[in-house]
């Protein structure tokens, strides 16, 4: 197996970007308690993160290894295109999540157990249901947004009003951020049957469903500033931000087009690490 094998075995972009959100949160878990960063620790979280999520995303592509076959984007994955068998991915993906889980498990108790739990959650609870129903993109939400509750746990130790906040707010983000991809590649998703737009298809409904989530996330990403955590800054840069995501889905419901959902998809991937780190630069407090 060569390193573009594994990148695709462990949805490498998918998981820099989760393990890129618990360290921003871990500096900011770190700054709320008063301590020096302990980079050691940060190293600790960065490469436990990356296992964890390495191993749920291997767990999922054992479990879809026939539905991969059937897509077009999915096909060339390791399995499916035959270059790693069932087996030989499910020894990575159990070395990977028991060495992450060692890894956060030696930050704190607290830290390992919600890294047990992300793994199970995403890839036993989420993965089956993906072709049942689209509730599958509410229960992917929660585990979703644990890498911000993780990292800050990992900083700070314990899991506090700046903890739920963060946590909110990637909950809130993934209902535009999964709904834009799923209308993008809603024809090669239904090739596997997998229902994750709303109704099952690209519709008013659907469209409604993304721009009321996008919506919501605009209170959402202002809790920072309503708990007085942030600099009155940090809530404009957020609001600005959360304006621009809600224009865009407000797009996708007068054109209900796949360009449009494309907009949608590719602004979701630059909001969530501004308004992250927005937070993280502008905190002033408890």
């Amino acid at each position: 197996m060569n390193w573009q094998d594994f990148s695709k075995l462990i949805k490498f972009r998918l998981t820099f970007l989760v393990v890129f959100s618990a360290s921003i949160t871990f500096l900011l878990g770190s700054r709320v308690g008063g301590n020096d960063i302990n980079w050691v620790n940060w190293g600790k979280l960065i490469i436990g993160g990356f296992l964890v999520t390495g191993a749920a995303n291997c767990f999922n592509e054992i479990i879809e290894k026939d539905l991969d076959k059937l897509m077009k984007r999915t096909m060339d994955r390791p399995i499916p295109s035959g270059h790693l068998t069932t087996g030989q991915a499910l020894i990575f993906g159990l070395l990977m999540g028991l060495a992450g889980t060692y890894l956060l498990g030696s930050l704190n108790l607290l830290t390992g157990l919600l890294s047990v739990f992300s793994i199970l959650f995403y890839a036993f609870a989420y993965t089956p249901l993906k072709r049942i129903t689209p509730i599958a993109v509410f229960v992917g939400a929660i585990p979703g947004a644990l890498p911000p509750l993780i990292g800050y746990v990992a900083g700070y130790g314990k899991i506090d009003d700046i903890a739920l906040i963060v946590f909110a707010i990637q909950f809130v983000w993934q209902f535009p951020h999964f709904w834009a991809i799923a209308w993008v590649l809603d024809d090669d998703y239904k090739l596997a049957g997998f229902r994750l737009l709303p109704t099952g298809k690209r519709d008013l409904v659907s469209a409604i469903f993304t721009c009321a989530a996008t919506l919501v996330l605009v209170p959402v990403s202002l809790l920072p500033n309503v708990y007085q955590h942030a600099a009155l800054w940090v809530g404009y840069v957020s609001l600005v931000c959360s304006l621009v995501f809600l224009y865009l889905a407000l797009m996708l419901l007068i054109r209900r087009d796949i360009l449009s959902a494309r907009k949608v998809m590719f602004a979701s991937f630059f909001y969530l690490p501004v308004v992250q780190l927005i937070f993280l630069f502008g905190f002033k407090g408890k």
